[in-house]
């Protein structure tokens, strides 16, 4: 299947997924200010925290082992069990010190806003939440690994059209606090997607029909998938409590929408790459096939990256006002610095990806906790040269070097011989 066909296919579902963050971030910019977006922002980095440990970041593990075992049907229920049985025990760990950690932690210092009853509420709410959406990731990635592009679009269209009607419904309505809104948008959404992939021939019934049980494989996804989604929302917790201490709450409400426009465009290339380079990649692959494969893709990818960018740059005050508020304004004269960051983080994306599906797991774990460093130490001392534009300053930074950083190893790695 040639990339533009991959790309347009995936790329119509990732744009809805895209329309589906814009919505909910719309919705939650009009009826919330800037510090209650700020507190939002919060909360869904310790569901990311959530998700990561629950599911032990398995999602890409789902799809590269789905489609390396495919042909070996009595091998794949084997994998299924051994990724089925590890989220299993991570989930139900995850969820009771969540129960602790609620009725425990200072949740006014996080949360300054909003009530310690209501956020401790919304995290009971998480709990289900966080369950449905494990389901829809790992379902959506089976069927990527599949290659049932058509269930896997399916999935992920019908998802983002719930939560976007959940998170509109209840905030009109006023019947949730916005917190337990956000927390529990997901589940309907995971029936629907439970139900696809039971169709297509994963299902706990299909699982159990084999006494294999394959856990091996998992640990490299598992330590490559939950170290950033763990390390990425603390360090942007950090960032956001430092930009309201020093600068207000408002400041770093103000980030936090610099932040959504930023995933926008980041979110469609990631999700367009991880469908079309995780199931190509394995070890098997000679020198030559790796770069005749990935050569066009890395750059038709940062191509497409560098006209996205140019065209928020020119259109960035229209971005601010469509995506976020009149509130929020002031961030278009922040956007450029973001901009070029994201520009840096499609290319470091896609050769991230051929580690993960490598299984080079030390050697992105190592490039992935330097770059968090570099973002959190970046801020830190940008923050106090150059006030607001720190953070921005040092996301294109963290990304320009783990994009060099990349680069390097990726050409570095041993392949085939054969």
């Amino acid at each position: 299947m040639n990339f533009w066909k991959v790309f347009m296919g995936s790329g119509m579902v990732t744009v809805l997924n895209a329309v589906r963050v814009f919505v909910v971030n719309k919705l939650l910019a009009v009826f919330l200010p800037p510090a209650a977006f700020a507190c939002v922002g919060q909360f869904l980095n310790f569901m990311t925290i959530g998700q990561a440990t629950s599911s032990l970041a398995l999602q890409n593990g789902w799809v590269s082992l789905t489609a390396q075992n495919k042909n070996n049907l009595e091998q794949l229920r084997g994998v299924w069990r051994g990724g089925f049985r590890l989220t299993t025990y991570a989930s139900i760990l995850t969820f009771a010190v969540a129960l602790v950690l609620c009725f425990m932690l200072p949740l006014e210092k996080f949360f300054p806003d909003i009530h310690p009853r209501l956020v401790q509420a919304a995290i009971i709410f998480a709990l289900p939440g966080i369950f449905a959406t494990n389901v829809i990731t790992i379902t959506a990635s089976v069927m990527n690994g599949f290659g049932y592009y058509r269930r896997w679009a399916l999935i992920n269209m019908v998802s983002s059209l719930w939560q976007m009607l959940w998170v509109a419904f209840f905030l009109y309505t006023g019947r949730l606090s916005v917190l337990s809104i956000v927390a529990s948008q997901s589940v309907v959404a995971g029936i629907f997607a439970a139900q696809i992939a039971s169709r297509s021939g994963f299902s706990l019934n299909e699982i159990r029909k084999t006494a294999l049980d394959i856990r091996a494989p998992w640990v490299s996804y598992a330590l490559m998938g939950i170290v950033p989604m763990i390390l990425t929302p603390v360090v942007l917790t950090f960032m956001r409590s430092m930009i309201g201490a020093e600068l207000g709450w408002n400041a770093a409400g103000i980030w936090q929408g610099i932040w959504k426009i930023s995933d926008f465009l980041t979110a469609l290339f990631s999700a367009i790459l991880g469908v079309i380079v995780l199931p190509k990649v394995s070890m098997q692959m000679t020198k030559s096939e790796f770069w005749n494969m990935f050569r066009p893709i890395f750059v038709k990818s940062m191509l497409l990256a560098l006209v996205a960018v140019v065209i928020l740059y020119f259109g960035r005050s229209i971005v601010v006002a469509v995506m976020l508020s009149s509130s929020y304004a002031g961030a278009a004269d922040y956007l450029p610095v973001q901009l070029l960051g994201d520009f840096f983080r499609v290319g470091a994306w896609a050769l991230g990806l051929v580690l993960i599906a490598r299984r080079e797991t030390k050697v992105f774990l190592t490039i992935e906790i330097c770059s968090q460093m570099v973002l959190a130490c970046g801020s830190y001392g940008f923050i106090k040269l150059y006030e607001f534009n720190g953070p921005m300053m040092a996301y294109a930074l963290e990304n320009f070097l783990t994009l060099l950083a990349l680069l390097v190893v990726v050409f570095r790695l041993k392949w085939s011989e054969r």
